[in-house]
Parts: C-alpha cells; sequence; structure tokens
C-alpha cells in the first residue's frame, strides 16, 4: 500500500495502544491517538510479531473482549502490514530485546514515527535511523500541528 509523500507512518508500542484502549477519558493523549488513527490522519504500520504482542497483552490486562477484538480488525483492515524477516530483527535493544521486534518494523517500514512510553526505546534517542521516538502526547502535538505549552 503506497503512502501519499508527507503522510506520517506511524508505529504504536503495545504500551501506547494499551493506555489508549484502557482509558476511559476520550480526551487522553493515547486514546486521541487511536482515535484519529481511525479517522484516517496517519498510517499505522504494525509486523505480525507486533499484532501478536498487541493481542497476548491486550488479552493479560483483561480489555474488553469486544473493544479488543475492533482494535485488531482494524488493525488488520486498515494498518499497513510490514512483512520482516530474522535478518531485520537485529539486537538494537539490548535491555530489552521483545523491542527488537517494534524498532524493526519501524525501520523496515520507513516509518517516520515510533510512538512509546518504553524508556528502553528512547534511550535509542530522539530520532534513531530516521524514526522519531516521541511518547504519545508529543506525538499527539505533531499531529494537532501544535507546540507543547512551554514551562
Amino acid at each position: 500500500m503506497a503512502t501519499e509523500p508527507g503522510r506520517l507512518r506511524v508505529v504504536l508500542d503495545t504500551n501506547v495502544v494499551f493506555a489508549g484502549l484502557f482509558s476511559r477519558n476520550p480526551h487522553s493523549p493515547t486514546a486521541e491517538i487511536l482515535q484519529r488513527w481511525y479517522n484516517g490522519e496517519f498510517d499505522l504500520l504494525y509486523c505480525d510479531g507486533l499484532r501478536l504482542e498487541y493481542r497476548e497483552k491486550l488479552t493479560a490486562a483483561g480489555i474488553d473482549p469486544l473493544r479488543r477484538a475492533f482494535f485488531l480488525a482494524r488493525l488488520t483492515r486498515l494498518g499497513i502490514r510490514i512483512s520482516l524477516t530474522e535478518s531485520d530483527i537485529l539486537s538494537r535493544v539490548p535491555d530489552d530485546p521483545d523491542d527488537d521486534v517494534v524498532i524493526a518494523c519501524a525501520i523496515a517500514g520507513g516509518a517516520s514515527h515510533l510512538v512509546t512510553y518504553d524508556p528502553h526505546l528512547h534511550a535509542l534517542g530522539e530520532e534513531y535511523q530516521g524514526v522519531r521516538i516521541l511518547d504519545g502526547l508529543h506525538f499527539l502535538y505533531t499531529l494537532r500541528g501544535d507546540t507543547p505549552p512551554s514551562r
């Protein structure tokens, strides 16, 4: 599936999806990120390993089965599946090897952004191999085209 030039290509780490689906506040940054994806404001990239992790973690956390199924069905229908080979999944996150598939999906998929709250992924820096790594709130500022309030 081709992406129009300038369109954001995004990988959402499991913790962002979890927070968005678990939030009771529709105005939380993570719930808004999911809603903006549902509205077609950016392309969501995923690979089989990440989809499996979404399903396992959301099931283990007790996310409502209908809400979980709704998200996974949309992911399959609207998301962009990135095929990874074993050689794509390199050891990049030594403190948490499970995160290697997340960053591999972002790199192989040509993601513009990886959205995560995971300190192991943030340890890679603000940008890694052309992929900006942001938390949910700062990615939301990017989506909205506004800037964070000054401190």
